[in-house]
């Protein structure tokens, strides 16, 4: 689905580049010295929520700073459901994810600019930027906790994947769901690393005081070192996704 809403947004734009004629600025665009934004995005490996607070130089040129957080996902990610039964608390049924060893958050803090390529008409008209930026990454990998029993235990035990718990970890017939999502942040653990991204963002409000965008682009993790997702399948240093995202904003 991001694949089809990324390439329906390229296409449009490049539509818009080639039809778009340059106009008069109205004066009123460049009373505007700031502006801030939230950044709700998915993205093929996951979600981010971000908060940017820019500087306007010129109509066409704006700067700013990015902080967000968001979660990666291994791409071979499944949610399962166990079968329920009498002898079990129902709380125990929660969807799992099976082999996942840890959950991968992740916070981003980054500078950038946003550069406008036409003018937005008067009425209902789309302004066209290039947006780009790039900066630090945190990782911050939870581990990932499950609840297993026996068939017919009435209790089960919550564990988290060690050599010890190997084989209780990976057998689904012992599994019986997701732990609390709080399990495991006590035993977080950090790696740091960098990320870059660039986007087409169509501006419906770049004359108005109130924000109203919308991005697709792509955007690139890279870690020092394997991020320990899943237990059975391969794991990446790195992260290539192609997003797209709604900024709504005010401009002061």
């Amino acid at each position: 689905m991001i694949r089809i809403i990324f390439a329906l947004l390229v296409l449009t734009t490049t539509q818009i580049a080639a039809q778009s004629t340059r106009l008069n600025v109205d004066s009123k665009s460049y009373l505007f010295n700031k502006e801030k934004a939230l950044d709700m995005r998915l993205h093929t490996h996951g979600w981010a929520t971000n908060f940017l607070m820019g500087d306007i130089h010129s109509y066409y040129k704006t700067t700013f700073f990015r902080f967000g957080i968001g979660e990666l996902k291994h791409h071979k990610e499944v949610r399962k459901s166990t079968e329920p039964s009498s002898n079990l608390p129902s709380q125990s049924f929660r969807q799992y994810t099976y082999g996942k060893q840890n959950f991968a958050y992740v916070l981003r803090g980054g500078y950038g600019m946003k550069r406008y390529y036409t003018e937005k008409a008067a009425k209902n008209g789309v302004a066209l930027a290039l947006s780009y930026s790039g900066g630090l990454t945190t990782a911050l990998m939870v581990p990932y906790y499950i609840e297993v029993g026996g068939p017919r235990d009435a209790k089960t035990t919550s564990i988290k994947y060690s050599e010890d718990t190997k084989a209780d970890f990976l057998d689904p017939f012992k599994v019986k769901g997701k732990s609390s999502i709080l399990k495991g942040i006590g035993e977080t653990k950090v790696v740091p690393g960098i990320h870059g991204q660039v986007a087409v963002h169509l501006d419906w409000g770049a004359f108005d005081e109130f924000m109203r965008a919308v991005e697709a682009g792509v955007m690139l993790d890279i870690f020092p070192k394997r991020l320990p997702i899943m237990v059975s399948e391969e794991n990446r240093p790195y992260f290539f996704n192609l997003y797209v995202s709604l900024q709504l904003g005010k401009r002061d």
